[in-house]
């Protein structure tokens, strides 16, 4: 092994892996990179280039195999196809937290939960009192978490957020999504076919059984869950939900019996001793690199197709699709527009202050009354200020937020002040989030030094 990692070149890949590892995995950066894509779209979109832009994201992609074609736009590819990577990514981590996660305790989930539920409730409720007799097919719009948005802010923070807030926001996050998800599937779908919906069940009933087979190479999902996507796509059920549907039945388990893996490698190492010759080129040494390839493939299956998945499809999500989606989708042009009756927009208002203030109070809110009437607890070394600080930034909610608002609103003026509100509030709730927990943590070291200094002269004067 020595002489393996003894090598300058290969301890120069490793490590230049693991950092560019570091940099990929950082979900600030991620975030960042997406708050620069939006940011970038709303320029081009006040700049000369909006027109050049429009027709590239209206220009027809076509994919065919000899003589079936498929035609659709490119901000269509974006909008229903990159986001359904984006959703097999959400359903991951949705079936990582139900296997072995914080959703696998009913008792411990219990109360981000039910806090993701006001957070849901609470802003919908807000948009439709301001929309009442309106456009109030877009209630779902404010009521979204956006949780590489939302993690990726509340990192900037540092230790002033305990790790268990994190895990508890997380996990709210994530219930936030299911809920979504339901909503976009009962609610924003079009007019179902029903040819294409048998055609999607049959899809499904085929990844069941790919997954009863047990079968644990990610290739035959990855080709059921294209055609589940065109059944879907074509079905009226967005299809972004192929995503999550094909997340739940990629096996979670390893195909190796890991209890035995140690023995198993321990004996491979004695037949490789064995196999190698000191005096023939690797090339030459078919024996010991076939045993060796052997041994690759075994290892290739210690890890589970789910997590496999995931390490396929992060990286491209986090800083390749979601960027790209903040692009295509923040395109909202202000030029000659009047900003005035934008703000005044019923729907500008139902969106923000549904965000904003909606998402803050539906969240502590329902925390509050469930730790009050003795339903849950709050997680150790999570205190109020914490959970404060949690539902604050629950208005992040740029992602899922802005592919409801393309699905909730035909006229094009809805659309463009329903982005126009959750860039704002977005950026409000992200802004106040900070700027809460920076100054409830000044003001508390202030108390604790003030106390510390009492306590202090106290003692000096009773020694006195």
């Amino acid at each position: 092994m020595a002489s393996i990692y003894g090598e300058p070149a290969v301890i120069r890949r490793i490590e230049h892996r693991s950092a560019l590892r570091k940099v990929t995995s950082n979900g600030t950066i991620a975030a960042s990179i997406m708050v620069f894509a939006a940011l970038a779209a709303v320029i081009t979109a006040n700049s000369p280039a909006y027109k050049g832009v429009e027709e590239a994201l209206h220009a027809l992609l076509s994919f065919g195999v000899g003589p079936v074609s498929f035609s659709i736009t490119v901000e269509v590819f974006v909008n229903d196809f990159l986001m359904a990577i984006f959703f097999l990514l959400v359903g991951i981590e949705l079936k990582y937290e139900m296997t072995v996660g914080q959703l696998r305790k009913p008792r411990q989930a219990a109360l981000p939960l039910f806090a993701a539920v006001g957070g849901v409730i609470v802003p919908a409720l807000i948009y439709l009192v301001i929309n009442a007799g309106g456009a109030v097919h877009g209630w779902a719009t404010p009521i979204a978490t956006d949780i590489a948005f939302a993690l990726g802010v509340m990192s900037l923070l540092g230790k002033r957020i305990a790790p268990a807030t994190k895990v508890f926001f997380q996990t709210l996050a994530i219930a936030d999504d299911i809920l979504a998800i339901v909503v976009i599937a009962l609610f924003y779908g079009q007019t179902p076919s029903v040819a294409w919906c048998a055609a999607s069940l049959g899809v499904v009933i085929v990844l069941w059984l790919i997954s009863r087979m047990k079968v644990y190479s990610a290739k035959p999902y990855i080709l059921v869950g294209l055609l589940l996507w065109v059944c879907m796509y074509n079905s009226g059920i967005h299809a972004t939900l192929a995503g999550v549907i094909l997340a739940f039945f990629l096996p979670s388990r390893s195909d190796v019996r890991l209890s035995r893996l140690g023995n198993w490698l321990n004996a491979r190492a004695r037949e490789l001793d064995d196999k190698y010759d000191d005096e023939s080129h690797v090339l030459g040494q078919h024996d010991f690199t076939t045993a060796a390839a052997r041994v690759e493939r075994v290892m290739h299956h210690v890890t589970p197709p789910l997590e496999r998945m995931e390490r396929y499809i992060s990286v491209p999500v986090n800083f390749v699709i979601l960027p790209v989606f903040a692009f295509v989708n923040a395109q909202v042009r202000v030029v000659g527009m009047d900003l005035a009756a934008i703000i005044a927009y019923p729907v500008t208002k139902g969106v923000y202050f549904g965000a904003v203030l909606g998402k803050p109070l539906g969240i502590i809110l329902v925390t509050w009354l469930l730790v009050r009437i003795g339903f849950a607890k709050l997680p150790k070394h999570v205190d109020w200020t914490q959970i404060i600080a949690v539902g604050i930034m629950g208005g992040l909610g740029f992602t899922m937020s802005i592919l409801i608002s393309g699905l909730a609103f035909a006229d094009p003026n809805a659309v463009m002040a329903a982005k126009c509100a959750i860039l704002a509030g977005s950026v409000t709730s992200a802004v106040a989030g900070l700027l809460y927990v920076r100054v409830a943590s000044t003001v508390k070291e202030r108390r604790g030094s003030r106390a510390h200094a009492l306590e202090m002269g106290d003692d000096g004067s009773d020694e006195a």
